[in-house]
């Protein structure tokens, strides 16, 4: 069986150099192969017949720009010289590239910042529209210095489909880290003037919490290994994991949830997760596609 490549979106700025020493330190890891992609999206105006860009790249910007990757390439085999390492450029939407890229990947992983490319990729449509389509879990890297080894994954869950492939995802994750795994279950109690008389708060978490392991307990069948925390946060869901990122090595979030997980990624909680977490963020809409 062949081995999926992880997938980097690269444009050689300070996000996407991040993300990279990210992904090779995942390849090391996990034995996976690393593959940069540098895309490049020229504006269309309109012409006489049909839109179209308004100047081509010529040849001796696209000899910079795969001079740039194979530069990129050869330090990362300097640093990272047990990971395979390859790299390409691509003159078309940088969205459209990384969508067609996940189908064929076992992680996609971006940049918080870029330029060129990717640039905006984390503010607007962008990045809404690859965590929402992409065929492979999308890994986006924040946080100034990487977590200590012993720092747990983080895993905000629902009852949701998604949320459930995020849980699987986030189980493997420990795993592979020799980590210990710490769920997260936002809820919302009702407010005080909508409570009925024998509302009872304590019961309530507990019954949330109740839920939540029978959501995990076949994933801790599967990786008794893995050292597990439940916490059951009265919390909105945005706060809840941007406060649990805090010194995470990974916070994972399902593409679309429902309860306290809705639209994690279609508004303002995943702008909040996305522009504030203090770890890397996994996007997962669909596991990594079985080559």
């Amino acid at each position: 069986m062949t081995t999926l490549p992880i997938t980097v979106g690269y444009d050689a700025s300070e996000g996407a150099k991040l993300g990279l020493r990210w992904a090779l330190d995942e390849g090391a890891r996990t034995g996976t192969p690393v593959s940069l992609l540098y895309a490049y999206e020229w504006q269309a105006v309109a012409g006489p017949i049909s839109p179209g860009p308004s100047a081509w790249p010529d040849r001796g910007f696209r000899e910079d720009a795969q001079k740039l990757v194979d530069a990129a390439v050869t330090a990362a085999f300097q640093t990272h010289p047990q990971v395979a390492v390859t790299g390409g450029i691509d003159g078309g939407s940088a969205v459209a590239a990384l969508l067609e890229r996940s189908r064929h990947s076992s992680l996609v992983v971006l940049g918080s910042r870029g330029h060129g490319g990717f640039a905006e990729l984390l503010i607007g449509s962008t990045s809404a529209s690859v965590s929402a389509h992409a065929h492979c879990p999308i890994v986006v890297v924040r946080g100034d210095e990487p977590a200590a080894a012993a720092s747990p994954v983080v895993v905000g869950i629902d009852d949701s489909d998604c949320a459930l492939l995020a849980l699987e995802f986030a189980f493997a994750q420990a795993a592979a880290r020799e980590a210990s795994l710490r769920v997260v279950r936002a809820w919302s109690p009702p407010a005080l003037r909508w409570q009925p008389p024998d509302f009872d708060l304590e019961e309530a978490e507990t019954a949330e919490r109740v839920e939540v392991k029978e959501l995990v307990a076949s994933w801790r069948e599967k990786y008794p290994q893995v050292p597990l925390c439940i916490d059951v946060v009265p919390d909105s869901p945005g706060h809840a994991m941007v406060e649990a990122s805090h010194g995470a090595q990974l916070a994972v979030v399902g593409s679309r949830g429902r309860g306290g997980f809705r639209g994690l990624l279609l508004g303002s909680v995943s702008q909040q997760l996305l522009h504030h977490a203090h770890c890397p963020v996994a996007v997962v809409r669909e596991l990594a596609p079985v080559s």
